[in-house]
């Protein structure tokens, strides 16, 4: 009798032990609760097209790269084939990706899929196209994935990151009007997360948001020149409850403060910089070096 109790007792701690593990938030859910946090001494990082430097580009070695080392969004790009398979991709073209070539558009899954991808020297590697099924599976529960030059294809990735369970925890960016988002977005049950890509050049967009009174998750804020008007903007789109979303890829997209002057002199000058003007989210080609910079002081995990 006393064993059966304590076999009783010991069943109902392993159940009350799986239920509490399983009702722990995923990596990916945490990082969508810190995104939906306007002020927040974490500062996020997206790897861009994945971890690049070692793999090709927006390839599945380069996205599970990206994600091993900590990074908690991965930027991918994504086209369609001619059979309607949506692929990850950044170009529209196969030349220089891949040793194929012509447009994706116009050659089948299967046709791509027989291709071999490049390294960033140009280089063949024994890695294929992946479809953007296969890369949101790489990330499901570990990371956030952000579609860039995927808006145009809202619909159909939609039933992908539906079928897969990750609708919540896929963001993907748009430059249009706030209205044909808000549209487009009720014709669904369920939405990815949005966020609006602002030309500090051409606030318009940005003008927009204000004056219906919207206030998106985040901004991403491109600028070529550092003016009092960028200034601005950035403190207002702090202010309003959104975060900042900062490209540091390349100098025309953030006055200079970019990757490689954090790289070749002092990061605090740049990384230091931009986290001080109100930005908690940092898209990057060197994720490592950036997910380093930010552990040694305290805002990664």
């Amino acid at each position: 009798m006393k064993k059966h109790i304590i076999c009783i007792l010991l069943i109902a701690l392993s159940l009350v032990t799986a239920s509490a593990q399983t009702s722990q938030p995923t990596r990916a859910q945490r990082i969508v609760a810190e995104l939906h946090k306007p002020v927040s001494g974490t500062v996020l990082v997206a790897a861009h097209r994945g971890d690049w430097r070692h793999y090709p580009e927006n390839s599945l070695a380069a996205i599970r790269s990206a994600v091993d080392m900590g990074a908690d969004i991965v930027e991918l790009d994504i086209a369609l084939t001619s059979d309607s398979v949506l692929v990850v991709s950044h170009d529209r073209t196969l030349d220089r990706t891949t040793n194929g070539s012509g447009k994706i558009s116009d050659h089948t899954y299967a046709e791509i899929s027989a291709l071999f991808l490049k390294d960033s020297d140009g280089n063949l590697t024994d890695c294929r196209m992946p479809t953007l099924y296969d890369a949101l599976a790489v990330c499901k529960d570990r990371a956030v994935v952000n579609i860039d030059k995927g808006y145009d294809f809202y619909d159909l990735a939609l039933t992908v990151t539906d079928a897969l369970g990750v609708t919540g925890e896929t963001l993907i960016k748009g430059v249009r009007m706030p209205g044909e988002v808000g549209a487009k977005f009720a014709s669904h049950s369920g939405n990815m997360l949005y966020m609006p890509v602002i030309n500090a050049a051409n606030p318009s967009l940005y003008e927009a948001y204000v004056r219906d009174g919207i206030v998106p998750m985040a901004y991403e804020l491109c600028w070529k020149e550092r003016t009092p008007a960028v200034d601005e903007m950035m403190r207002a789109m702090v202010a309003s409850g959104s975060k900042l979303w900062v490209n540091t890829l390349w100098p025309s997209l953030n006055g200079g403060l970019c990757d490689e002057a954090a790289f070749a002199g002092n990061p605090d000058d740049v990384y230091g910089k931009i986290i001080a003007d109100g930005a908690t989210i940092i898209q990057s080609d060197r994720p490592a070096f950036l997910l380093g910079y930010l552990r040694s002081r305290g805002m990664h995990e």
